[in-house]
């Protein structure tokens, strides 16, 4: 047993998450940006938990190991929502384990039909987990996503609720 767990981000985790974002810029980087001071992060959790977006940290007897993003949930018809995911340095891994962890919350609690998470093609590390837990590959979506000041190529790999492969990867 790995001892990983997520649960959601709390108002608390700030101080915490500023540190881990700074000592984890190497890592992150030409990746993500995510927030590296208190104002970045107040106007990051501004948007947590309101409907159309959750955020889980994961961690480890007590060490934070990463993020995971459920964003642009839909409701209705649609029953989708965008995944987003990050390590953080000195977690010691597991983010295979916390996407998963999320996907199942997604698919079971939260009810969702649809998962999709957008991926630079370069990023071979992000590629490998979601292939790891069963996402296929739809298509490349130009310009999708700007990050650091430019517009970046994603692909687009999404996992769907009732694919054979999804119960057997949050399951285990």
């Amino acid at each position: 047993m790995s001892g990983l767990t997520i649960r959601p981000v709390l108002r608390r985790d700030g101080p915490a998450l500023v540190a881990a974002h700074i000592a984890s810029r190497r890592m992150h980087f030409p990746w993500v940006e995510p927030f590296t001071d208190m104002a970045g992060f107040r106007a990051w959790f501004a948007q947590v938990g309101k409907g159309r977006k959750l955020s889980f940290v994961a961690e480890r007897e007590g060490v934070l190991v990463g993020v995971v993003n459920l964003s642009e949930i839909v409701r209705g018809g649609f029953l989708s929502a965008y995944l987003g995911y990050y390590g953080l340095a000195g977690g010691g891994g597991g983010m295979t384990e916390a996407v998963g962890l999320v996907v199942a919350e997604a698919f079971g609690p939260l009810g969702l039909h649809r998962v999709e998470a957008n991926i630079q093609p370069a990023n071979a590390r992000s590629r490998a987990l979601v292939q790891r837990l069963g996402f296929q590959l739809e298509g490349l979506s130009p310009r999708y996503l700007r990050i650091a000041g430019d517009w970046r190529d994603h692909e687009r790999w999404a996992l769907l609720a009732d694919a054979p492969v999804a119960s057997a990867a949050v399951e285990g």
